[in-house]
């Protein structure tokens, strides 16, 4: 039998969509017992229990909802075949099971200098599955980035040539040259990402793209990048600037 919360690690690590249910406070009469759990699969499989039948049903479709929203939320059913929320069953008993969802945003990190190092932190305080690359082997280890899911070093064309992005993905450019942000970049405006930031200013910002411009890359394609990275909160320092990138990062998240 599949431990549930180790399948709650693999489902994070591998990017699959879940949502763990918890019966919270059972009045009356119920197949649930307080503090029965279920993980429910985007496919609607699961693994535990919150009391089997028509309840079970029930709480299988509020979950693949939650996994929609992202938002997690307390249902209550009536376990009776009359009145609000019934269930048709006949235990005659109230349950409140507790849906929270499980789902991993994976934010990668394109240069594990003073920035990214501040980045990976907070990233990983809001929830989002971190990983590091970078053309320096001493900036990108587990060591020095032990919240990190995964580390890489190489050369940058050679680490996206074989990069097998997860989604959601997030892609942050924050690499230690001009040279190496644009060759990034290059690769990232056409990838499937949610959002895609680059560090510099507004100066090297316009000549990156008509850099691009010549090489044939479109203006849709170009205004797919968020840069100047980050929310407009005054940020001077790394650790600041790591806020804002968050911020806005958080800000595509929940679609504001």
């Amino acid at each position: 039998m599949k431990d549930i919360y180790e399948e709650i690690l693999r489902t994070r690590k591998e990017g699959i969509p879940a949502a763990l249910c918890t019966v919270t406070s059972v009045k009356g009469s119920s197949p649930g017992k307080e503090h029965f759990k279920m993980l429910v699969m985007e496919d609607g499989s699961i693994i535990g229990t919150v009391g089997g039948g028509a309840l079970e049903s029930e709480v299988i479709e509020n979950a693949k909802e939650i996994m929609k929203t992202e938002k997690a939320e307390n249902f209550e059913h009536n376990l009776t075949d009359k009145g609000p929320n019934a269930s048709g069953m006949l235990c005659g008993g109230k349950i409140n099971v507790f849906i929270e969802p499980v789902v991993s945003h994976f934010a990668y990190i394109f240069g594990g200098g003073h920035v990214g190092l501040s980045l990976s932190k907070i990233l990983t305080l809001a929830g989002f599955s971190v990983v590091i690359l970078d053309d320096r082997e001493e900036f990108s280890n587990q060591e020095r980035f032990p919240e990190a899911l995964e580390t890489y070093a190489g050369e940058y064309k050679e680490l996206t040539a074989r990069l097998k992005m997860k989604q959601p993905a997030y892609i942050v450019i924050t690499t230690r040259g001009h040279k190496f942000d644009q060759e990034v970049l290059e690769w990232a405006i056409r990838q499937n990402a949610k959002y895609i930031g680059m560090i510099g200013s507004k100066t090297k910002v316009a000549t990156t793209f008509s850099r691009l411009k010549e090489k044939g890359y479109s203006q849709e394609e170009l205004d797919r990048l968020h840069s100047p990275i980050g929310l407009k909160i005054g940020a001077v320092t790394a650790e600041e600037i790591a806020v804002s990138i968050a911020a806005e990062m958080i800000q595509v998240k929940r679609n504001k």
